[in-house]
């Protein structure tokens, strides 16, 4: 990755110089079909005409391409060397005038990392699919441009594509004469400009509205997959939300939806969850589910729907200068997502997911040693895309959640309407969001800021109960902690649940206040004289944003009661905390998954469930004492046997055990249900195994050495999809072989011929529970290999290797030390390669306290 990353200074100053009129963009990609010459990379033509103004007639400046090669280059009429002026990521511009017209010819590369223009060639039926990715700074692999946020312009993109092809981008565009011609868009900044090409299933619908003014806006609605998912795809769920979420950001905006067309296309091997290129929206495409899902996963791309339409005002329309201010667009969206989730469709239950799972995400990595305030200090363009990360995105909205507890929904909603019609279009940064909401709520929000925005770290609330000689409450405080190495204690809006167990059984709420949590230690006044509690809930309602914990009478309720909660949100609430407590080595990971093993199957809410199940795997693989791992193993696989067995016929639960039952199969017993169930001489009633369920049971019997390649083999012929082709590429690599293993890491360090979905596949087989002894000579072999693969490949590549492939399941001081030992060594490495190291030590070192936590403590269930 030498040579291709910005710096912040250096956006600033090209910013202060230059102001851009106008792109225009043309593109010929028929050179995506036919036979690969194997001369180098393929390439397609890419002609770009900028119209810039320099406020410094004279000086110097550099526009940004990164491209194999470059056949012309122009400077107002003035025909430049190519060979003198590019230098494979930048074409320097000297001399310029007060208005200015740059033309590149260049030559760029097809991608197969997901970044640029990834092409992809579908296995099925060899039909070839072409889209584009940009975010944080990509576009520069598909035309010459100033690469950097606050540079925005209108863009005329044209592109030749082979015949029968269908080609999308931002505006509406029309076929005439072989070449797709596009409406120019509004100002926008680079990233989120857009090409979609291939022979794709397309469906349409429309939506219409009438505005404020009387007038009426009509929206035509498009969304596209390639032509092997189309039996699959269940478009008019996509459009339902769509026009859900585009009827209530109408409601609360007051600013008309404004880039007209709004298609949504699921693409290819595609690196995010999703893109909010305006008018043209990318996806993954396994957001078009192939197999039986629950409605968790339904919920979960309603969300990321909404995410994205949220983005066409925070984000599209304004857009924060640099990537320090990431936040005024993602925590926006992740917040709006929830918040239009819960209010406009049908899953009312969108805050318990969003306290579980979104949260869980957050917690993690504000305890990193990477942690930074969600206005973050954005150095570089490295810096950039390691921080789309669990801060900006959850934390971020958890924050947007207090602010409106803090300043009220109604004052933060004017807020945003005020500032989308102050700064359409145009850049802002934290202070200009701050001015409206002091606007509209009357608050001082310089100190809120400071404290939630300018700070990193996650504080803990714990309750202190005293009871008075009548068994009442005499006083009831909140104790605020934070880390040493992020001291700072926030000012805090929650609501405290005194919870106590009903005759029937049932642990119900009895008592509630809300209440400003602010320094060490806060006294609830409230709740003084309230029957004593059973339990105690800080932060219940999810209001901020905290790590809960208990108080010892309320953790011996949940270790015999956290089933018979009956607020949904309440019991998601306290398995986050205990889960949080496992991770930081409070309570044993016996302990935690005995709760599972006890409670999980009568939990209702399938995505909690779901969660748990992804967590008691966590505490398995990272925090059980080793010499306990395969008792505690056995008992895991015991317990989803017996709640696959126990869940209602044909039920989402059913499903979800039966998933998990796949992922901790430990005995030969397991293997030969799993195998039976496969051959169908074992059924288990409404249980449907439908393709996608049988790759999750071929993928552990494959680990444990239970299939072989043949079989695999004939899976595939099964499914000889794409997506079938990723799944056999995962079992392949799961097998328990020293020769399986070589082959997989040769195929990812040291060579770069598969594909960004590719090398993600064999990762995820390559790092396998049971194989700890086989995978640690690659211990050594990873800390060797990291900075040369950082060096010489893509950062989407390289960030899968390191993070993938570092060795945490050899779980040791002496993996510890090794990790050390490359830190100290590699001081002067790139500091985001540090940074993921750092973090996978960090993770390390957490699995190790954990552990001994595990070995010494005593269980508290026989």
């Amino acid at each position: 990755m030498p040579g291709e990353n910005l710096s912040r200074d250096e956006a600033r100053e090209r910013a202060a110089l230059l102001s851009v009129d106008g792109y225009e963009v043309s593109l010929d990609l028929r050179s995506a079909v036919g036979e690969d010459d194997g001369a180098g990379p393929r390439t397609f033509r890419s002609v770009t005409t900028l119209r810039f103004r320099c406020n410094e007639p004279g000086a110097s400046s550099f526009a940004d391409l990164i491209a194999p090669s470059v056949t012309a280059v122009s400077l107002n009429g003035r025909d430049l060397d190519p060979g003198e002026v590019f230098d494979g990521s930048r074409i320097t511009l000297e001399d310029l005038a007060a208005d200015n017209e740059l033309v590149v010819d260049a030559q760029c590369a097809y991608s197969r990392t997901g970044e640029g223009l990834h092409r992809f060639v579908d296995p099925e039926d060899g039909e070839v699919y072409l889209y584009t990715q940009y975010e944080p700074a990509d576009s520069r692999r598909v035309f010459a441009n100033f690469e950097q946020p606050d540079l925005k312009a209108p863009f005329r993109f044209e592109v030749r594509a082979p015949e029968g092809w269908t080609v999308w981008s931002n505006g509406v565009g029309e076929l005439a004469d072989g070449v797709w011609r596009f409406a120019e868009t509004k100002p926008i900044s680079t990233y989120i400009t857009c090409v979609v090409a291939g022979p794709y299933h397309y469906v349409t619908d429309s939506y219409s509205r009438t505005l404020t003014d009387g007038t009426t806006l009509e929206i035509p609605l498009g969304a596209l997959c390639r032509k092997g998912l189309a039996p699959h795809f269940d478009s008019d769920d996509v459009f339902l939300v769509t026009k859900q979420g585009l009827d209530f950001f109408h409601d609360h905006f007051d600013y008309p939806y404004p880039f007209g067309k709004y298609d949504q296309a699921f693409v290819p091997e595609y690196n995010l969850g999703a893109m909010e290129n305006p008018g043209l929206v990318t996806f993954r495409e396994e957001f078009i589910f192939r197999g039986r899902v629950t409605q968790a996963s339904y919920e979960g791309r309603a969300n990321v729907i909404l995410h994205e339409m949220a983005h066409m005002w925070f984000g599209d329309l304004v857009t924060m200068e640099w990537w320090d201010d990431l936040w005024l667009k993602e925590s926006f969206a992740d917040f709006m997502g929830a918040f239009s989730l819960v209010g406009a469709t049908r899953f009312a239950g969108g805050w318990i997911t969003f306290a579980n799972r979104r949260k869980a995400w957050a917690y993690r990595a504000d305890q990193l040693p990477s942690t930074h305030p969600v206005t973050a200090d954005i150095r570089d363009l490295q810096d950039a895309k390691l921080n789309f990360d669990g801060i900006t995105y959850a934390k971020g909205a958890s924050v947007l959640k207090q602010l409106v507890a803090y300043v009220g929904q109604d004052a933060f909603l004017e807020g945003a309407r005020r500032y989308f019609k102050r700064h359409a279009y145009g850049n802002t940064r934290l202070g200009d969001l701050l001015s409206v909401l002091e606007e509209t709520s009357g608050r001082d929000m310089s100190a809120w800021a400071r404290s939630w925005l300018q700070t990193a770290g996650v504080n803990s609330l714990t309750p202190q109960v005293l009871l008075g000689p009548d068994g009442r409450v005499e006083e009831l405080a909140v104790v605020q902690e934070a880390a040493e190495s992020h001291p700072e204690l926030r000012p805090h809006r929650v609501a405290v649940g005194l919870y106590r167990v009903t005759d029937g059984g049932t642990l119900e709420r009895y008592a509630r206040t809300e209440t400003d949590v602010d320094g060490a230690r806060t006294v609830v006044a409230d709740l003084a004289g309230a029957e004593a509690p059973d339990l105690v809930l800080v932060n219940d309602d999810d209001l901020t944003y905290c790590k809960i914990r208990f108080d010892a009478t309320s953790l011996a309720t949940l270790r015999e009661h956290l089933g018979s909660v009956t607020d949904p949100l309440a019991r998601a609430l306290c398995w986050s905390a205990l889960w949080n407590m496992t991770r930081d080595a409070l309570l044993p990971a016996r302990d935690f998954v005995d709760l599972v093993l006890r409670f999980a199957g009568r939990e209702s809410e399938i995505g909690v469930l779901q969660m748990l199940h992804a967590w008691a795997e966590s505490a398995l693989t990272h925090y059980t004492a080793p010499g306990r791992r395969e008792a505690a193993g056995r008992l895991l696989a015991e317990g989803a046997r017996r709640e696959l067995y126990a869940a209602g016929a044909g039920s989402e639960h059913q499903l979800a055990w039966a998933r998990f039952f796949a992922r901790v199969a430990a005995a030969d017993t397991d293997f030969e249900l799993l195998r039976d169930l496969l051959t169908g001489a074992v059924a288990v009633e409404g249980l449907d195994l439908d393709q996608e369920l049988r790759w999750v049971f071929l993928e552990p019997l494959a680990a444990h050495g239970v299939v072989d390649e043949k079989v695999l083999a004939e899976e595939l012929a099964r499914d000889d999809t794409a997506s079938g082709k990723r799944h056999q590429v995962r079992c392949l690599a799961a097998r328990p072989s020293e020769a399986v293993k070589a082959q997989a890491w040769a195929q990812v360090v040291e060579s770069d011929a598969l594909s960004n979905a590719m090398v993600e596949a064999t990762i995820s087989g390559f790092e396998q529970g049971s194989q700890r002894d086989l995978l640690a000579p690659y211990a050594a072999k990873y800390f060797a290999a990291i900075e040369r693969v950082w060096a010489e490949r893509s950062i989407q590549i390289g960030m899968h290797v390191v993070s993938g492939l570092f060795p945490s399941l050899q779980q040791s001081q002496e993996t510890l030390d090794a990790t050390d030992a490359w830190l100290d060594s590699h001081r002067e490495a790139a500091p985001a390669l540090r940074r993921l190291v750092l973090e996978a030590r960090d993770d390390l070192a957490r699995a190790l306290r954990g552990q001994a936590c595990d070995a010494t403590a005593g269980s508290t269930r026989p």
